[in-house]
């Protein structure tokens, strides 16, 4: 079977993305692109937390309810949520209401606060991971090396809900690998972008 699916557009994209018409834009504009933004870095490693047994078209269709209700996912606001929060969080029917993943990604928060401090940005500390697929073909595994090393050094620091198998979900949305199919019209546009900003990064250093 293929590993790309066509669109009206002529182009080829992730098979993947043909299970639901909304998943086309989130392929298209989202998956896969490089981000250093630590709010943004924060909030997948939170939503890839309240996917666990679920999918991502299920966390995707509550995205904005979860930005409403977690403070846009502001690590350092979340870190003051108390049981009065997690009881507001348990009675939000827009978000997955599940008490052990709310009171891990609160506490996520307060470690991510501590991860920022010492080293500089959650960026600075999850680009250090980024990996290429080398000469595994792209979305055929849920694990690697890469995600496993990422995977250890979060839990510990106390982090929660943050197995191989999520990081490896996360690195893949943001960009620390390029998993985008042979042949996807993204794979290039992706693979530019991570070019431009190992630039970027790398003119820091001078």
């Amino acid at each position: 079977m293929s590993t790309t699916v066509p669109r009206p557009d002529g182009r080829p994209r992730c098979r993947w993305c043909a299970a639901a018409p909304e998943l086309f834009a989130y392929h298209d504009h989202e998956w896969g692109f490089p981000v250093t933004d630590d709010i943004r870095l924060f909030e997948k490693l939170c939503l890839e937390s309240f996917q666990s047994g679920l999918s991502w078209r299920t966390i995707l269709a509550k995205r904005e309810n979860f930005r409403a209700a977690f403070d846009g996912f502001d690590f350092r606001k979340m870190a003051l949520f108390d049981e009065a929060d997690v009881a507001r969080l348990l009675a939000d029917s827009g978000i997955v209401r599940h008490r052990g993943k709310i009171e891990a990604v609160t506490n996520n928060a307060r470690r991510a606060c501590e991860l920022a401090e010492a080293q500089g940005s959650l960026s600075a500390f999850f680009w250090r991971f980024e990996a290429n697929n080398g000469d595994t073909l792209p979305q055929s595994r849920s694990t690697t090396p890469a995600s496993e090393r990422l995977s250890k050094e979060p839990r510990k620091r106390g982090w929660k809900f943050v197995g191989p198998t999520t990081v490896y979900a996360f690195m893949q949305a943001m960009g620390l690998v390029n998993d985008h199919a042979e042949g996807c019209v993204a794979r290039s546009e992706v693979e530019r972008a991570r070019k431009v900003l190992a630039r970027e990064y790398e003119r820091t250093l001078y």
